[in-house]
């Protein structure tokens, strides 16, 4: 059965009901008189968080994080525990009840329609995974994909490794609901994840040698410290980068100038990390995870069995009893970059540097107040996630243009400076200070030599790709 009534109301279809789905259609609808329908496979809004492991909080300030229209949390300052003093991170439960209340919110004001456990499956038509009935939008209506970038989690994504029927793999979700204590737990996974069950296992009283992390590769992580929605102190970050990449004389050294500024960090201070996704981690945290002396650098575990995980170059014996917790999935995926608005499809992702939330805001706000797309293109080209050092550069690159280009437009930057998820923002009510404007100062002095810089870097990177050249790694003892 096909519903006729709803494809005559319509404008947009909004393909996926995440973190950067309900970001665009905050946005779109709060300035524009335009309806929108909201498609999701799952059951509610608000992505991956519905299938998340119930331990993970944000890793960086809630106020980054959400829709344009109202803040995540209330913007407060942590009163105790280890990160006092730093912006709150919101919970798995208090982000899911946030996004509630957005789709509440753009329904009562009649612009959303929200479409539940339904897949899009081309050509303008949505089919219910629960009765079979097929919607229809017209063919005025256009489509957005919020899925480009859609993470691979755990819970979702099979182990990327042999596992034989004797062993006992567990996705990071079920760490939490486990009845008997092993004897030993393999951590499988370099990023936030894998840090993230580290951290929570030792929280349980867990002893350090009672953990092995498989750690296929080194990761750069950014000081949480620096990454927070006060101006002096982002932008004062932004500028040591920029000011620092202006002298760095390839991409590692770039990186260990940058941990030497207390913006970078490494688990382990012997080795040079290849992996640059970023996420942002704490002091307290990084004095854990350091407390892991068995950490096995054989690449990625191609099979576990009772006892024994297997390589490429060899195998690694473990406890009998041993858990193996998958947190190997690949996170928000580094795809192609492509136009964000093209005849057939707008296709979400960041514009500046990395926060994807801003990003799919920015889209909507813009989306809504201009009309042809080679200018809004113009305004907003994409910016990539990095995974490597030198597609950090690239993604700082790039980004750093982007920004460039929707700032020089008065109404975007109006109202970018009042949208918190805007890292650069500077709010209108913002007292100033002498941090801020020496910032700013060091900011107009150093990027756009620093530009040129980031954009050797990135080609370094893609050069060593594809079989190329590139400098000397070097790390620190």
């Amino acid at each position: 059965m096909t519903r006729t009534g709803f494809q005559h109301e319509v404008d947009y279809l909004v393909v996926g009901a995440g973190a950067m789905g309900m970001a665009f259609a905050d946005a779109l609808s709060d300035h524009a008189d335009v309806r929108v329908a909201l498609v999701d496979r799952r059951h509610g809004v608000g992505g991956h968080w519905l299938e998340a492991y119930p331990f993970v909080r944000l890793h960086q300030a809630s106020a980054f994080y959400g829709v344009a229209s109202t803040l995540l949390g209330g913007g407060r300052l942590q009163q105790n525990g280890p990160e006092i003093g730093l912006q709150e991170r919101a919970t798995q439960a208090e982000i899911l009840t946030y996004y509630v209340r957005m789709l509440e919110r753009m329904v009562e004001a009649g612009k959303v329609e929200f479409l539940p456990n339904c897949d899009y499956v081309g050509d303008r038509h949505i089919v219910s995974r629960i009765s079979g009935e097929r919607l229809e939008v017209p063919e005025r209506c256009r489509v957005v994909d919020a899925r480009y970038l859609s993470p691979s989690i755990p819970a979702e994504a099979p182990a990327p490794f042999v596992v034989a029927d004797d062993a006992t793999v567990l996705p990071v979700n079920e760490l939490a609901r486990l009845e008997e204590a092993p004897s030993q737990y393999v951590v499988v996974g370099s990023g936030k994840t894998a840090t993230d069950a580290c951290i929570w296992l030792l929280s349980r009283g867990v002893d350090p040698d009672r953990i092995c992390w498989v750690r296929p590769r080194e990761p750069w992580m950014l000081n949480r410290a620096v990454v927070q929605p006060d101006p002096a102190v982002y932008l004062g970050m932004a500028a040591d980068v920029m000011q620092l990449a202006t002298t760095a004389t390839s991409v590692d050294d770039l990186f260990l100038r940058l941990e030497d500024a207390g913006i970078m960090l490494r688990i382990d201070p012997s080795i040079m990390p290849t992996m640059a996704k970023t996420p942002t981690l704490a002091m307290w945290e990084l004095e854990q995870l350091r407390s892991l002396e068995n950490v096995v650098r054989r690449g990625h575990l191609l099979a576990a069995s009772r006892g024994r995980l297997r390589f490429a170059n060899g195998s690694v014996t473990v406890a009998r009893d041993a858990v193996v917790v998958h947190c190997a999935a690949d996170g928000l995926k580094c795809a192609p970059l492509v136009p964000v608005w093209r005849p057939e499809v707008i296709t979400l992702q960041p514009i500046r540097t990395g926060f994807p939330c801003f990003g799919a805001a920015l889209v909507g706000y813009v989306e809504a107040t201009r009309h042809d797309d080679d200018e809004k293109n113009r305004l907003c080209p994409p910016s990539p996630l990095p995974n490597s050092l030198s597609g950090w550069a690239r993604m700082n690159l790039v980004g750093t243009r982007s920004a460039m280009s929707f700032s020089a437009e008065a109404d975007i930057k109006e109202w970018a400076d009042r949208v918190a998820l805007n890292p650069a923002r500077i709010p209108p009510d913002y007292a100033g200070s002498d941090a801020l404007e020496d910032a700013r100062a060091r900011l107009a002095t150093y990027t756009r030599p620093a530009l040129t810089k980031l954009a050797e870097f990135a080609l370094d990177g893609a050069a060593e790709a594809s079989g190329g050249s590139s400098p000397a790694r070097s790390g620190r003892t």
